[in-house]
C-alpha cells in the first residue's frame, strides 16, 4: 500500500482538493447552499484524473528515458521512482492509470448527465486529453513547453469552473476570476519541481519552460508566478472584502522567492524548501480564498 501511495503522489492531491472547494465556495457565495453529494462526487472524480496523470507520467517518462537520466531527483522532482527502484512494475502502473481515467470518467459522465448541457463533458475531456497525454506520445504536451500553462489551465481555471458548474447549473465570471490565484500558484509548484530536472529534462529533449528559459531567468519568472496572486487580490476584493484573507500567506512566498533566488545550484536539497513552501503556500492560499468566499455568505 506504501508503494501505491508513493506511486499516487498522494500528498499533491492537494492540487485537485483546493480548486475543488474553491469552485464550491464561490457557489456557496451566491447560492448559499452546497450539494454535498455532487461535492464528495467532484472531488473523487478530478482527484481519480489526477493520480491517472501521475500513473501515467512516471510510466511515459520511463519509457522516454527521463526517470532514468534523472541523478538529482529528490521528494518533489524526478518522478515517484518506484518504476526505477523496481517497486512495481511498468506494466502495472500504466493499467491503474488507465483504471483511475476511467473512474474519473465515469463519475464526469454521471454528473454530466445529471446537468444541464455538455459542460462537465467537454471540461472532463480537456483534462483526460491533456494529462494523459502531458508525457504520452504523440502529443507529449510537457515536453513541448506548453505544460506549465495547461497545468495552471487544468488545476485552476477548469476544475473551478466545473465544481462551481455542478453546484449551480450554470456557468459565470465569477469563479474563473477567483482561480487565477490558484493556476498561478500551482503552475508555480510545477515550475520550482523542474529546476532540479533542468540537466535530465534538457538531455533527453524534454523542452519545458524551465529548459527554454534556462535557469537563471527561470528563477524570475517563478517569482513572477508566486507574486501575481496577491495583486489578482485586488479584483476579486471588489466583489468579497474577506478576499484579502490570503495576504496572510505572503511569508511563505517570500520565503520560497528567496531560496530560489539565492540558490547557488540546482540540487535537490538546496531547492526543497522553496519545493516545499511553494506547495504550502498553494494549499494555503487556496483555503484562505475558499474560507473568504464562505465567510462572506455567513457575515
Amino acid at each position: 500500500m506504501r508503494r501505491w501511495i508513493r506511486a499516487f503522489r498522494a500528498p499533491f492531491f492537494t492540487a485537485s482538493i483546493v480548486p475543488v472547494l474553491l469552485g464550491a465556495a464561490v457557489a456557496y457565495a451566491r447560492t448559499g447552499t452546497v450539494r454535498l453529494a455532487d461535492l464528495l462526487l467532484t472531488l473523487s472524480g478530478v482527484v481519480a484524473l489526477h493520480a491517472g496523470t501521475n500513473l501515467a507520467n512516471d510510466y511515459f517518462d520511463h519509457l522516454s528515458g527521463n526517470d532514468w537520466v534523472n541523478r538529482n531527483h529528490g521528494p518533489f522532482n524526478g518522478g515517484s521512482r518506484v518504476i526505477q527502484e523496481g517497486l512495481i512494475r511498468p506494466g502495472s502502473i500504466l493499467i491503474a492509470s488507465l483504471c483511475c481515467f476511467a473512474l474519473g470518467c465515469a463519475i464526469g459522465l454521471y454528473l454530466n448527465w445529471k446537468l444541464p448541457g455538455n459542460v462537465v463533458l467537454f471540461l472532463g475531456l480537456i483534462g483526460v486529453i491533456s494529462g494523459f497525454f502531458y508525457t504520452a506520445a504523440p502529443i507529449r504536451f510537457g515536453y513541448r513547453g506548453i505544460g506549465e500553462p495547461l497545468v495552471g489551465l487544468n488545476f485552476g481555471v477548469l476544475v473551478v469552473l466545473g465544481s462551481y458548474y455542478v453546484q449551480t447549473g450554470r456557468l459565470a465570471w465569477e469563479p474563473v476570476i477567483a482561480s487565477i490565484p490558484v493556476s498561478l500558484l500551482i503552475a508555480a509548484v510545477l515550475w520550482v519541481n523542474e529546476l532540479p530536472d533542468y540537466e535530465a529534462d534538457a538531455a533527453v529533449g524534454k523542452r519545458t519552460m524551465v529548459v527554454r528559459l534556462g535557469v537563471r531567468r527561470a528563477s524570475y519568472v517563478y517569482a513572477v508566478l508566486l507574486t501575481l496572486p496577491y495583486l489578482w487580490l485586488a479584483i476579486p476584493f471588489k466583489l468579497n472584502p474577506w478576499a484579502a484573507l490570503p495576504i496572510l500567506t505572503a511569508p511563505l512566498a517570500i520565503r520560497s522567492i528567496g531560496v530560489v533566488l539565492r540558490a547557488r545550484g540546482l540540487s535537490w536539497r538546496e531547492l526543497a524548501p522553496a519545493n516545499a513552501g511553494t506547495v504550502a503556500l498553494h494549499l494555503a492560499f487556496g483555503l484562505a480564498l475558499t474560507a473568504a468566499y464562505t465567510l462572506d455568505r455567513w457575515l
